[in-house]
């Protein structure tokens, strides 16, 4: 196997979910494929904010708010925001059906209001307890982003109204509104693009539904133990738990470290 190429989520896959870190033995085995002279790349739903818990990690190539921002450590390699007149159809949908709505920019997030699912969310992911403020004003913005706490009906009816968007979601309480065009999966082939790769050469770690294109995309695609079913089914390859030393064992398995 001539692997190149690793692309891996954060939440559920890097971080574990009940520790909110990543396992050191991960950070080594991440530090041991760039040794053995392998790319490394990160491929979250996160913006660029909640890359802190990567500390003390040079990745090769950051994809990031579910692939609408994406860069190296020197440039941007792509960007992709949502239109102004799509973000003011939700401003309207927000004033006739009022939801927590976090609008994320290069810069971080900004919620019209919060509740009760806000602090849910935040308490899994440690990375989502922005204030609320003033979103009056927030359609003049690059808006790569935007978190709805709705359900999945909600989403669909959203999704008829706000048509250049699509949705991506790993948890039933919310779900990410993203511009149609900024995948994982692009993203992943930004970066082919820029560094000279083939997909065959390529791998993904992943657990979330928001990695299963990403996952189907790839040469070799991973999901972890703690991973949803209907990502297990399209894997490579099922490891461990992310507390279980799934990234390190796979990683073995495959001969990469």
């Amino acid at each position: 196997m001539s692997i190149k190429a690793i692309f891996f989520d954060i939440d559920g896959t890097l971080v574990s979910f009940k520790t909110h870190e990543m396992p050191d033995e991960a950070r080594q085995a991440l530090h041991l494929l760039q040794e053995n002279g392998i790319k490394i790349f990160i491929a979250t739903g996160r913006g660029p904010d909640g890359l802190k818990v990567l500390d003390g990690i040079d990745f090769d190539g950051y994809i990031t708010l579910n692939g609408q921002l994406c860069y190296t450590k020197d440039q941007v390699i792509y960007e992709n925001f949502i239109k102004k007149e799509e973000l003011e159809i939700l401003l309207d949908e927000l004033k006739k059906h009022p939801f927590p709505c976090g609008f994320v920019t290069k810069e971080g997030k900004v919620f019209n209001y919060r509740d009760e699912r806000c602090d849910e969310i935040n308490a899994i992911t440690h990375n989502d307890d922005q204030p609320a403020g003033d979103v009056s004003h927030i359609a003049d913005e690059k808006v790569y982003q935007c978190m709805c706490y709705i359900s999945e009906e909600e989403e669909k009816e959203l999704l008829s109204k706000m048509k250049n968007c699509t949705s991506g979601r790993w948890h039933p309480l919310f779900t990410d509104v993203s511009p149609i065009g900024g995948t994982k999966l692009n993203g992943i082939d930004q970066f082919l693009k820029y560094y000279g790769f083939s997909l065959d050469e390529t791998m993904a770690f992943g657990d979330g539904g928001n990695d299963m294109a990403m996952l189907k995309h790839v040469g070799v695609s991973v999901c972890m133990g703690n991973g949803n079913e209907e990502v297990k089914e399209i894997a490579s390859y099922v490891t461990d738990s992310v507390d279980e030393d799934g990234i390190v064992n796979a990683l073995k398995h495959f001969n990469l470290i």
